[in-house]
């Protein structure tokens, strides 16, 4: 890793003074780390030498430079649905291939079936690919080397509890998804009971693994299901797999759930979905159980979660009254981010040194001026990524204050925590750059 980048991201280690450096002082460490990283990634990446020719960008001197090399997050998922569909395996490693820094070629794909066998190939040979959940039947593969899954396991460990509490695995632990499988949820969780995880004390809501397969065919079939083009027959088998999926989904989560009330008089970590924190009420109730009746210094993380879920309109309120005062860091977090954002007292999410923020207008386009408070649509530059270019544009919107100094008293910008996506499930993201990066992408693959 080139100098300057290592020299921000070694700021983590130090988190109270990471999180309290001024812009004037970072500035331009993150530009000169940011044209380090791009003369590396412009010779790995062709994705990334075309969009800087077309755009004539040579240097990152200022932070609009950057703007035309960002991806759109659409990129990501950009392959075909037929290479998955027609188990086109190559040709969906040449895809990936083509977004990746390391050479992907030489990973045997013989005899590959599915999509999880895909993925089980490319971690077999070190390439730790990550997958999205597919929620809209269609999967982001991004690739990720074990230095970065180190970089990301070190900065959990120092921003995701802080301000609030540092990590010493001292605690009961309580996971409520999957702690196997090729997805940043199940990574987040593994690298918890790591950083905060008692010995003989971690709890776990299954072990079965995440399988991509499964979840993507799920969700294919409820947007045929949406869309009127399941058959009757389709619809019936489906509604009966998911029943007995449900039933023994909702005893493991009552199992779960009574660990956790035993354990309530302790400081415990637990981390979960907003309705798996609503199950876990539901069963508090059944034994009698009142609000507010768990240590203080438990940590409580609740949120996501929430797409195509049915939940009662005041969901986070009957969380925070039942767990009561005990200490909730939160993160603004996605797959695509390697330094999430830890909230401070006032609940504003703080930018890392390592993490370059950009406040783009509605399309993706412009930068907006960095003054007062303004809302637009997030993107960023990841200094951290060895796997691939760091730099993207998202699908979501929020506000940044962009004041020299946050409420909580350390230095700014800082988000509010007021992020709404730009589009509903299911729907299209209109990002200006991103049919050009797809039309290139088809041809390199062609």
């Amino acid at each position: 890793m080139s100098p300057k980048r290592k020299f921000l991201l070694d700021l983590i280690d130090k988190p109270d003074e990471a999180f309290n450096i001024c812009e004037s002082e970072l500035g331009p460490l993150r530009l000169a780390a940011a044209q380090e990283l791009f003369e590396e990634r412009v010779q790995q990446i062709p994705l990334l030498k075309h969009r800087a020719e077309e755009a004539g960008i040579s240097r990152i001197e200022r932070y609009e430079d950057l703007v035309p090399l960002l991806f759109a997050h659409t990129t990501y998922k950009s392959y075909p649905a037929s290479f998955v569909e027609k188990g086109q395996w190559e040709r969906l490693l040449k895809w990936l291939d083509a977004l990746s820094v390391p050479d992907l070629s030489g990973v045997d794909m013989s005899g590959v079936s599915n999509v999880d066998e895909w993925l089980d190939r490319l971690w077999a040979a070190d390439h730790r690919v990550l997958a999205t959940s597919g929620s809209s039947g269609k999967c982001s593969f991004l690739n990720h080397t074990a230095g970065d899954q180190d970089n990301k396991r070190r900065h959990f460990k120092y921003a995701a509890a802080w301000p609030v509490q540092a990590a010493s695995k001292d605690r009961p632990v309580f996971w409520m998804g999957q702690v196997k499988g090729p997805n940043s949820a199940v990574e987040a969780g593994q690298f918890a009971m790591a950083n905060w995880g008692r010995e003989g004390a971690i709890f776990t809501l299954t072990q079965e693994p995440l399988r991509i397969s499964e979840v993507s065919r799920m969700a294919a079939m409820r947007k045929r299901m949406a869309d009127g083009s399941a058959t009757p027959e389709e619809i019936a088998a489906f509604e009966t797999e998911s029943a007995v999926k449900g039933a023994r989904g909702n005893e493991e989560m009552r199992t779960f759930a009574d660990q956790v009330l035993d354990h309530r008089h302790e400081p415990i970590y637990l981390i979960g979905f907003w309705a798996q924190h609503l199950a876990i009420i539901e069963r508090a109730r059944e034994r009698g159980i009142a609000d507010g009746d768990f240590h203080p210094n438990s940590i409580i993380g609740a949120g996501g979660g929430v797409k195509g879920i049915p939940l009662p309109p005041d969901y986070k309120e009957r969380v925070n009254t039942f767990y009561g005062n005990v200490l909730r860091p939160g993160l603004y977090a996605m797959t695509e981010l390697s330094q999430p954002m830890p909230r401070c007292e006032r609940g504003h999410y703080h930018i890392p040194p390592g993490l370059i923020v950009l406040l783009l207008d509605d399309s993706g386009e412009k930068l907006l001026d960095p003054v007062g408070l303004q809302s637009g649509r997030f993107a960023f530059l990841d200094l951290a990524y060895e796997g691939r270019w760091g730099g993207l544009i998202t699908g979501d919107k929020v506000t940044v204050d962009f004041a020299s100094k946050c409420e909580c008293g350390r230095h700014g910008p800082v988000i509010h925590d007021s992020i709404t996506r730009y589009t509903q499930l299911g729907q299209e993201d209109n990002i200006g750059c991103a049919g050009t990066i797809d039309a290139y992408i088809r041809g390199a693959i062609a």
